[in-house]
């Protein structure tokens, strides 16, 4: 383990994968902010995080207007990466790619909540089409449709992008502008006598560090974390299930993140394809636990791939891996902001899914609360912990 070069810092994120990363560029971005910032990572490889799980997908198929709103941005940021990375040169340009989310409707209750959410992206200015059953099969003729009587599809800043070129360059760049990252682990924080602020942490090589502000960036292992300062949280690892597969024979145009009403989804992954599901039990795990469940594929994901695909019939299984989301057991959205009584405790946990996409605009809107004490650019208030408090759930419609 590594020892901190200073005794205090102005911020302390404690985990240093996605959202650690995001939350201290977007810090060191911010011309108003010219502190100390320390990211304590107790895995520097990252094998288990969240952010090296993921699906990297984005859409703007949301049910609530900010989360359509925080989807668009990190749109605009992926399309503008290098851009926003100050026009460096080393800074790849991601590609955005656009084949869309195929949401499919087997009942009228859902095709209704279809409806209406189309009419809230629209209103955002997303691209999304409400289509029938007979459109569907013009524009996808693949699809077996006997069940199905509407969808939603978007083809406008909604699909795959490479999340990981922006964890890298943000870690990479943090760093080069004076983030210290450090291979170690926070073991215990300490209050001052109110309760009502987080003064130091403890490492686990035993250094104290003083702080201003404690970030919670612990993706599944948040209320390990928020323990420490004695808050409760209502996160918890859960698996997910991934898997690539070959077609013997392939479709001729891109699958579009196909949303199927099993719970299965499916997409194009180059010239393979990918598809994921959660477990029917889906029970809280031990954080170390990646141990797969292969009946799965046999017994849900390929009969549900065959049936919904007629040319799925024949494939082949490539490769599969189970992930942790970290997910909110209240309402599946994010928490963000200060806890209402430990006031300089910052959540940015619970993601439940929609992390790698929510990323940018929860990294800038949480270096803004931590900068001036409130958001300058989307209103994330929303998302704030004291809605837990208050037991009103942040109720999002579509939740993969």
């Amino acid at each position: 383990m590594q020892a901190p070069q200073k005794s205090s810092y102005d911020v302390v994120i404690v985990g240093g994968a996605m959202f650690g990363s995001a939350v201290a560029w977007f810090l060191t971005d911010n011309p108003d902010f010219d502190g100390s910032i320390l990211v304590v990572e107790r895995d520097p490889s990252y094998e288990f995080a969240s952010t090296s799980h993921t699906n990297s997908c984005m859409r703007q198929q949301f049910s609530r207007e900010i989360n359509v709103r925080v989807s668009q941005f990190a749109a605009d940021f992926v399309k503008n990466f290098r851009q926003y990375m100050g026009g460096d040169p080393r800074v790849p340009h991601p590609r955005l790619q656009n084949y869309g989310y195929m949401y499919l409707a087997d009942n009228e209750d859902f095709a209704a909540i279809l409806r209406e959410s189309q009419r809230l992206q629209a209103a955002c200015g997303a691209g999304t089409k409400h289509m029938m059953r007979d459109e569907i099969a013009c524009d996808y003729p693949f699809y077996n449709l006997d069940d199905i009587i509407a969808a939603n599809h978007n083809l406008v800043d909604e699909g795959y992008f490479d999340g990981n070129t922006l964890f890298d360059w943000w870690k990479r760049s943090a760093k080069e502008r004076g983030v210290e990252y450090l291979t170690n682990e926070v073991i215990a924080m300490n209050r001052n006598a109110a309760g009502t602020r987080v003064e130091s942490v403890i490492l686990r090589s035993g250094e104290v560090i003083n702080c201003g502000t404690v970030v919670n960036a612990s993706g599944p292992r948040a209320v390990l974390t928020s323990r420490m300062a004695g808050i409760e949280i209502p996160v918890e690892p859960r698996k997910r299930y991934t898997y690539i597969f070959e077609a013997e024979k392939p479709l001729d145009q891109d699958l579009p993140l196909t949303i199927d009403p099993s719970g299965v989804h499916m997409r194009t992954d180059g010239t393979y394809y990918l598809a994921g599901c959660p477990p029917d039990d889906d029970p809280a795990v031990d954080y170390d636990d990646f141990v797969q469940d292969h009946s799965l594929w046999e017994n849900k994901v390929w009969p549900v791939l065959a049936t919904r695909i007629p040319q799925f019939e024949a494939i082949k299984l490539r490769n599969s891996w189970v992930g942790h989301y970290a997910y909110n057991t209240f309402d599946q959205n994010a928490i963000l902001g200060p806890h209402p009584e430990v006031e300089n405790f910052i959540f940015v946990n619970g993601f439940s899914g929609h992390g790698f996409q929510q990323s940018p605009a929860m990294g800038r809107g949480t270096a803004e609360w931590i900068t001036h004490g409130a958001y300058r650019t989307l209103d994330l208030t929303p998302f704030h912990y004291d809605r837990i408090t208050r037991g009103e759930k942040f109720v999002e419609k579509a939740v993969i």
